[in-house]
C-alpha cells in the first residue's frame, strides 16, 4: 500500500500496483501481458471516475491536504521562468512559510511568447520533517505577512500584476507570533492588498484556512483549484467548538460549504480551475498547465482596467460579500 494514499484512494492504489507488477513481469519477456495491462488501465480510469464522482466534503478536505499535492514552489517551477525570490520583512526575519518574487509566466508550449511579468506570493508547506519545520507547516508568522506587504507595494511601484497562491491551515497561533502582532499583520496585509492599484488574482491551490488564507485572498478575482478548500475554520476546529466532539469532523466538513463547487455557487469565488483525473497530486504538470492558463486568461481581463478602477471594484466586491 502506498504510504501517501488516502482511505478512499486505496482501491485505485491497489489496482495501480497490480499494473506495475504486470509491467515489471512483462519486461522479463516471459509472457505477453500487454492486453491485460491495457484492460487494467481502462478499469483504473473508470474506477477513478467512479470514486471521484461521489467524494464528499471531508474527502475533498483530505485531498486539499494530500502530502504529494503540488505546493507554491512546485507550481512556480512548472509555470514560470526567471523567478527571483525576495526575502525578509525588513523588520525582524525572513518567514519561510511565505515565498514571493518576480517572474515571467510561461506562454503556450512553455515559451515566453507573451512575456507576462508577475509578482507571485504564496504559502509554502514542507515535504519531509526537516522541510516542514523550516516552513512551519505553511503557517506564517507576522513576518511572513509583512514580507508580503512589502512585495505587494513593490509590485505596485513598478505596475506589475500580483498573483497570490493560497495553501495554509491558518496563521501560526504561537505565543511569539501573537506578541509580535499576528492579528495586526493579517489585517494590514488585507488592507494593503485591497488598496493596491494593480491587478490582483488570488488562487486557492490547496488548503485555505481562516484569516491566514484571507490575507492573500482579497483579489479582484478569486479562483480555486477543483479539490481545494476555503473556510473560516478547519473541520476539526469546527467539530471541537460546535459539537464538542472531534469525531464529528466529517459532519462539520460536510456542513461548512468549503469546497470550490459550493463557494462558486454562492458567488464567494469567481471560478474553478479543473484538476487532472484523481487530483493534482496524480499529475502535477497537467494541474500546473491548467493553473498557467487560468492566470494568463484572467490577468488579460484585469489588465483592461485602470489601477483606480481595480482598487475600487476590489473593495466593492468584498463589501458586497459581507452584506
Amino acid at each position: 500500500m502506498a504510504v501517501h494514499s488516502l482511505e478512499f484512494e486505496r482501491p485505485i492504489i491497489e489496482l495501480e500496483q497490480k499494473i506495475e507488477e504486470l509491467k515489471a513481469f512483462n519486461l522479463g519477456g516471459f509472457a505477453n501481458v500487454a492486453d491485460e495491462i491495457e484492460n487494467l488501465e481502462a478499469k483504473k480510469e473508470k474506477l477513478i471516475k467512479d470514486v471521484f464522482k461521489n467524494i464528499n466534503n471531508w474527502q475533498i478536505t483530505q485531498l486539499s491536504r494530500h502530502p504529494l499535492r503540488p505546493y507554491t514552489l512546485d507550481y512556480i517551477g512548472l509555470i514560470t521562468e526567471n523567478f527571483i525570490e525576495l526575502h525578509g520583512d525588513r523588520l525582524f526575519m525572513d518567514d519561510k512559510a511565505v515565498v514571493g518574487g518576480f517572474c515571467f509566466i510561461k506562454g503556450g508550449g512553455g515559451k515566453l511568447d507573451n512575456r507576462q511579468k508577475v509578482l507571485i506570493v504564496g504559502h509554502q508547506k514542507g515535504r519531509n520533517t526537516k522541510d516542514k519545520m523550516c516552513r512551519n507547516f505553511g503557517m506564517p508568522n507576522p513576518e511572513g505577512y509583512r514580507k508580503a506587504q512589502r512585495l505587494f507595494k513593490l509590485a505596485e511601484k513598478y505596475s506589475i500584476p500580483i498573483v497570490t497562491l493560497i495553501d495554509t491551515p491558518g496563521a501560526y497561533p504561537g505565543l511569539g507570533a501573537e506578541e509580535r502582532g499576528q492579528s495586526e499583520a493579517i489585517a494590514r496585509t488585507i488592507y494593503t492588498l485591497l488598496n493596491i492599484n494593480v491587478p490582483v488574482l488570488s488562487i486557492v491551490i490547496g488548503e485555505g484556512g481562516s484569516g491566514g488564507a484571507l490575507a492573500f485572498g482579497t483579489g479582484n478575482l478569486v479562483l480555486m483549484m477543483e479539490y481545494s478548500i476555503y473556510s473560516v475554520i478547519s473541520p476539526e476546529g469546527c467539530a471541537s467548538i460546535l459539537y464538542k466532539d472531534v469525531s464529528k469532523t466529517e459532519d462539520a466538513a460536510n456542513s461548512l460549504k468549503l469546497t470550490a463547487k459550493e463557494l462558486n455557487e454562492s458567488d464567494i469565488i469567481d471560478g474553478i480551475i479543473p484538476e487532472p483525473l484523481g487530483g493534482a497530486h496524480r499529475n502535477a504538470p497537467l494541474a500546473a498547465e491548467a493553473l498557467r492558463k487560468a492566470i494568463i486568461k484572467n490577468l488579460k481581463k484585469l489588465k483592461e482596467y485602470s489601477g483606480e478602477t481595480l482598487r475600487d471594484e476590489r473593495i466593492k466586491k468584498f463589501i458586497n460579500i459581507a452584506k
